[in-house]
């Protein structure tokens, strides 16, 4: 079977659109989190979320072809063009028709979805745009990819919450191994902070309310965390298999080597208490890499910042490594970028990838006072320096969707 690397990379994220500045923030500890002012929060009790700021996709595609698309899409144009660019890879090349797109949304185009339904009460049938379909689905930002990129091996939009991003990855992953697709961009995009989604979450008791000190409101394995904090971005990696790779000569930033796929089967928005669908995925992923549990050297936790949450992770980690888990440094890239929903794993994945080049495991922000269920090494506070060749990465999604990678060092 083909090994499988990874030579491109690019991001939108609350914490810069670049892949170094994004780094460079994330190892310094700084919160992406702020007070929301793209729209009115008067009636939200939820007021803040990780907005993408200085965020111009015209210099991607023009501006006319920017306004036909939602903000989610335009996310995912953007990251992908940087990860080509970082790539290096030609059309000279490449063969299109191995060249694949695996990248979904959990919610697709909603915010074009709501200003149609509000043309369609407020001036009729005839005012609603008749791009609103192809603007909204969720593999719109897959098929916008393809169709720049004249990508014609297979393109697929995963929908699994927010473990998309990570099944993306996966996904393509397997299919490159297979030898069927020689290139593929994987990841996920979301533009979700809309006025209807928040308060949906509002009244779920999902998010957190501590408005007065955003920077400090999304605290994974914290005892005062109340909830998740909504983000939007985009995270698009290049997948190559290694033998393609070497003959182009390319830059490897890390290589993939693992990926396990599982599902709760318990309930549609609780995880499973005792985390058995994660401890699932962790344990076919890292049988599926062909190591020992004991190779694992970090692990980049899904830790939105739910009390239950948080809880279910940690126990599923202790299942998989016993007391090794004690030994293992965990970070939570959540308790600076909020959360991306669909878009989350393939940011992780990113920092993940800098940390096995770097030497360096981001901190988990706002670790005031550990929950006394979240007893592991979650890295608090500071980033720290050390040893990392093999790392894992966890995303889960509503409906109880697990997907874990193992990305490997490259040397």
């Amino acid at each position: 079977m083909e090994r499988v690397v990874i030579t491109g990379m690019g991001l939108v994220s609350p914490l810069g659109n670049d892949v170094g500045v994004f780094w460079n923030n994330l190892i310094s500890g700084k919160s992406g989190i702020s007070r929301i002012d793209t729209m009115d929060t008067t009636n939200l009790k939820t007021k803040i979320a990780g907005t993408v700021r200085d965020f111009n996709i015209e210099e991607c595609i023009g501006l006319k072809n920017s306004s036909r698309l939602d903000r989610f899409c335009q996310f995912a144009l953007f990251a992908a063009e940087k990860a080509w660019e970082d790539s290096m890879l030609t059309f000279e090349n490449l063969d299109r028709n191995r060249m694949g797109v695996y990248v979904g949304s959990g919610t697709g185009g909603i915010q074009t979805l709501i200003d149609n339904v509000d043309t369609l009460r407020n001036r009729g049938t005839r005012r609603v745009s008749p791009a609103l379909v192809p603007s909204i689905i969720t593999n719109a930002a897959s098929a916008q990819i393809s169709i720049k990129w004249g990508a014609m091996g297979p393109s697929l939009s995963p929908v699994s919450a927010c473990a998309i991003g990570n099944t993306s990855i996966g996904e393509a992953f397997k299919s490159i191994r297979l030898g069927e697709t020689d290139v593929i961009f994987a990841g996920g995009a979301e533009a979700s902070i809309t006025e209807l989604s928040l308060a949906s979450f509002n009244n779920a008791k999902a998010i957190s309310t501590l408005n007065d000190v955003p920077a400090r409101a999304s605290r994974p394995f914290d005892s005062k965390r109340d909830g998740f904090v909504m983000s939007e971005g985009a995270s698009i990696l290049i997948l190559e298999s290694l033998s393609h790779a070497l003959k182009r000569n390319a830059r490897i930033h890390a290589e993939v080597i693992g990926y396990g796929a599982s599902s709760d089967a318990y309930h549609m928005v609780s995880t499973h208490p005792e985390g058995e669908g994660a401890y699932l995925a962790m344990k076919t992923a890292v049988k599926n890499a062909n190591i020992s549990p004991t190779e694992i050297d970090m692990i980049s936790a899904h830790a939105t910042s739910t009390v239950t949450g948080d809880i279910s992770e940690t126990r599923a980690i202790k299942k998989m490594f016993g007391n090794q888990a004690y030994k293992i440094p965990i970070t939570a890239n959540k308790s600076m970028l909020g959360h991306m929903l669909g878009a989350s794993g393939g940011v992780e994945a990113i920092a993940l990838v800098k940390s096995l080049q770097e030497g360096i495991i981001p901190p988990t922000i706002n670790m005031e006072q550990a929950d006394p269920l979240c007893d592991l090494d979650y890295v608090p506070n500071v980033a720290r320096k050390g040893n990392f060749t093999i790392g894992l990465s966890n995303s889960f999604g509503f409906g109880g969707h697990n997907a874990v990678i193992v990305l490997k060092k490259y040397v």
